[in-house]
């Protein structure tokens, strides 16, 4: 069994949940050398993810996978996450020694409490991507990173796992894991319903490839953001365009109302950064705003 102050070595890998993050790590984890000896699968597309990405491998009871591994990756929903690592505790499933991965955003480590009292390693690696489970993935996850969070003493072992998938470890504090998680679903599960409802209105206003007009635009603004932050801001709310804003509102209504929605939520935060930024004058804003609030008041 792997001690906490040594380098992973080869390792029998159980993986529970088989859905589009947990296989791809199976066979991530299988390609640095590990190896996989069991995996869950409960639907059928997990038991035909599990046999296109881990062929071969078992498909077990998430309580047989336990037993069998020095590795157990848990890759189950958030919400699911507590109650399978309670019920394995109640079983006296889980090993003296184990380590125990999860790939949870949100979760740190008090998760794992239930399962102290059998001495798991308890570790939580968080892939910072989005994934489609298929081989696609595997070439994604190098280079990508990984939020880290484990006790002191098992952070290089974790660290070391994650830099195996040709990844970067990110630390993050335990107690910051729920901001940590709110700030990348914000940022990358939004944007694709941002980018979904420009796509809506381009098709809208008769434009016949939406996305290749888009995209080099997104793909700009966004690697300006990355770069600049708040000083990447262009726009009509970025120069206070009181009436173009308000002709965006009229020619809005025509769509589903989760669009002018959102616009209107994003153009008055937009608002008030460039304010506190000095990039947009309280004189210049004061219209816009107004415009804004009375849209939302509606």
């Amino acid at each position: 069994m792997t001690t906490v102050d040594e380098r992973p070595a080869r390792l029998d890998v159980g993986v529970v949940g088989a859905g589009r993050v947990g296989a791809v790590l199976g066979a991530a984890l299988q390609r640095a050398g590990h190896r996989v000896v069991a995996v869950s699968a409960v639907s059928q597309a997990s038991q035909a993810r599990a046999a296109e990405l881990l062929p071969g491998v078992p498909v077990l009871a998430p309580d047989e996978v336990v037993r069998g591994a020095e590795l157990v990756v848990l890759a189950v929903p958030d919400d699911a996450l507590a109650d399978l690592v309670s019920g394995l505790a109640s079983t006296h499933t889980w090993q003296a020694g184990q380590l125990v991965a999860h790939t949870s955003g949100r979760h740190g480590l008090d998760v794992y409490a239930p399962a102290l009292a059998q001495h798991v390693l308890g570790l939580a690696l968080h892939p910072v991507m989005t994934f489609t489970g298929t081989t696609v993935d595997l070439d994604r996850l190098v280079d990508c990173c990984f939020g880290v969070t484990s006790p002191e003493p098992l952070r290089p072992v974790a660290e070391a796992l994650v830099l195996e998938l040709g990844a970067e470890p990110v630390w993050v504090e335990d107690a910051s894991r729920p901001l940590y998680h709110a700030a990348l679903a914000h940022g990358a599960n939004h944007l694709v319903t941002l980018v979904a409802q420009s796509l809506q209105a381009l098709r809208a206003a008769g434009v016949e490839s939406p996305s290749r007009l888009l995209e080099p635009l997104v793909a700009a603004a966004l690697d300006n953001s990355l770069r600049a932050g708040d000083a990447a801001l262009t726009g009509p709310v970025a120069r206070g365009d009181a009436g173009t804003v308000a002709e965006h509102l009229r020619q809005l209504q025509s769509l589903t109302p989760d669009i002018r929605a959102t616009y209107v939520a994003l153009a008055r935060a937009t608002a008030e950064r460039a304010l506190a930024s000095g990039r947009l004058k309280p004189h210049v804003a004061e219209p816009l705003l107004d415009i804004l609030a009375s849209d939302q008041e509606r």
